[in-house]
């Protein structure tokens, strides 16, 4: 076969079928994940980043290159999941500006495409990490240079080259990466990269591909609203308010207050320095706590709502509309403020804490199910306010917020890059709405470096990391480090994981219970860390949230 130049129609049949493949793929892709935890999900997200593009691809009836560039790059940014969705998307809105203006593509113009593809993905990673898909991207691209300056004309020769190259770097990526050769396995998104690569050279060698039309997402994130979350309101008033203290707050004062805060009511968040205490309780009376708070100082920025009338109204004008009637956000809009909040995580308990600290929208997504660009890019819009902060709460899904960032108009995005839901709940904690965004942005940035976090979840396979053996169904504790402990007893694991995560400055641990938690089953645990830890404030609060057993954070 002697082919030297692509037409729109054939690079349309090449990127369906590189999407087809990937996604063939994409459960053994999964499989290739280091860490033997229930989210290894870089399959899935290329997969879904692909797809999002692919159906709008399908959605073209004769396109010309330009039209079908805008197509791949709209499609998988606004699709993209999870760092190696976003990674993904990058190198695809790279190589179509190398493309869109050409109607036949050539071998030197293909070579000019691989190298934007993978400039414009390395600038979108703050720390490019060698031996992971970057490495084989650039790999191709280097190939693809070499073959165009060596005067190769036949796009079969230069296809079947690039891969066989990338397979060679994909082969290395575990000499680059030790993790990879603890683990004998090559880099998870390298090897969906060339996944696609190789079913689009099947289709440019005539093979058959199956083009129907790309079925939805498997999963879509949900956008919550803060007012849309149904709930048993056992305590009526939301009361909030700042103490301007008298005299520095001693840690027993601060103790004082918190316990006859829970004998009043529920959801307490509180948050003390020298100067001031923010506090936030649920409770039937609130003046009761208003007039604990008079004994340390001076009260400001109170606020009241009655939670009860809330949910009836709320409900009364849900029953109002026609079964059938679709919503209109203009009418229910809130005025417009200066700034909100959007936070991503799984769990009922979780995404209730988030709207009580005042998070105007949750993603619901996290491990398993990263929510994509436009998923987060959704949730922003949905916030009428100037500027609006952004709490990922994941570190797979920071870059899908950045990215999500340098796509919103009319607002100002700022990311915070919580990598975990404590973190996140320790930024919109430590938020002050008198002081300017920037100012909050650096001290939110702060704050985060001082939670702990820890994990408890379960392994998915056999395997070897850090030197530690680990078996299917073992239970595992990680910490900001990585694996600190594996065993096949849960109390003992998390012992030692908040063994890993303390030392003598730790004063407060939060424990999080998932969804598979019995209450009394944690309140134990919480008894038994507590009779432990006899210096430590130790809160217990239901997260609800898959996956991990349990969240731990230590601050």
């Amino acid at each position: 076969m002697d082919c030297n130049y692509l037409d729109a129609r054939m690079v349309a049949k090449m990127f369906l079928a590189g999407a087809r493949n990937l996604e063939a793929k994409k459960e053994w892709i999964n499989e290739l994940n280091v860490f033997p935890v229930p989210d290894g999900d870089t399959g899935t997200n290329m997969t879904m980043t692909i797809l999002s593009a692919a159906r709008e691809v399908s959605a073209l009836a004769d396109p010309n290159m330009k039209e079908l560039a805008k197509a791949i790059a709209s499609g998988s940014l606004r699709g993209a999941r999870g760092n190696s969705g976003v990674i993904l998307s990058q190198l695809f809105r790279g190589f179509t500006r190398g493309i869109e203006a050409h109607e036949k593509v050539t071998v030197p113009i293909l070579a000019d495409a691989f190298a934007k593809a993978v400039e414009t993905a390395y600038k979108a990673v703050m720390k490019p990490k060698e031996g992971t898909i970057l490495t084989v991207a650039r790999g191709g691209a280097e190939k693809a240079e070499a073959l165009s300056q060596e005067g190769e004309t036949d796009l079969e020769v230069f296809f079947r080259e690039i891969i066989e190259h990338m397979e060679h770097v994909l082969a290395q990526t575990p000499e680059i990466l030790p993790v990879l050769a603890q683990a004998g396995v090559v880099d998870s998104g390298g090897q969906g990269l060339v996944e696609v690569l190789k079913g689009a050279y099947d289709v440019f060698l005539g093979k058959e591909v199956s083009f129907e039309p790309v079925a939805p997402a498997e999963h879509i994130p949900a956008v919550v609203s803060a007012a849309d979350a149904p709930a048993e309101i056992r305590f009526g008033y939301c009361t909030e308010f700042i103490i301007m203290t008298e005299r520095p707050v001693e840690k027993a004062d601060e103790q004082a207050l918190k316990d006859y805060l829970e004998s009043i009511g529920d959801s307490i968040v509180m948050v003390a320095d020298e100067e001031v205490i923010k506090v936030h309780v649920h409770t039937n009376d609130p003046g009761l706590a208003i007039q604990k708070a008079l004994s340390y100082g001076a009260l400001s920025n109170m606020k009241i709502d009655n939670m009860r009338l809330e949910h009836q109204e709320k409900l009364f004008h849900s029953a109002q509309q026609p079964a059938a009637a679709e919503p209109e956000p203009e009418q229910e809009k809130a005025p417009r403020k200066d700034v909100g909040f959007v936070a991503v995580c799984a769990g009922s308990g979780l995404s209730r804490i988030f709207r009580e600290l005042g998070v105007d929208y949750v993603v619901e997504g996290g491990q398993t199910m990263n929510p994509s660009t436009e998923d987060v890019l959704g949730a922003i819009r949905r916030v009428n306010a100037d500027t609006v902060f952004v709490l990922p709460n994941n570190k797979n899904i920071i870059m899908a917020a950045n990215q999500a960032r340098d796509m919103a108009e009319d607002q100002t995005v700022i990311v915070i890059p919580t990598q975990t839901v404590p973190q996140g709940i320790t930024a919109v904690i430590s938020y002050v709405p008198e002081l300017p965004c920037a100012e909050n942005e650096s001290a939110m940035r702060e704050e985060i470096r001082h939670v702990r976090t820890g994990q408890i979840t379960y392994a998915v396979r056999d395997t070897s990391v850090g030197g530690r053996e680990i078996r299917q169904g073992d239970y595992m504790g990680i910490d900001d480090t990585g694996i600190v402990s594996v065993g096949v007893n849960m109390e003992r694991t998390v012992l030692e994981t908040v063994d890993a995560m303390t030392d003598d400055e730790t004063e407060l641990l939060s424990i999080y219970y998932g969804e598979e938690i019995e209450p009394e089953d944690a309140e134990k645990l919480r008894e038994k860390i507590a009779g432990r830890y006899a210096n430590l404030d130790i809160e217990l609060q239901s997260g609800g949230q898959p996956v991990y057993y349990y969240l731990i954070s230590a601050e």
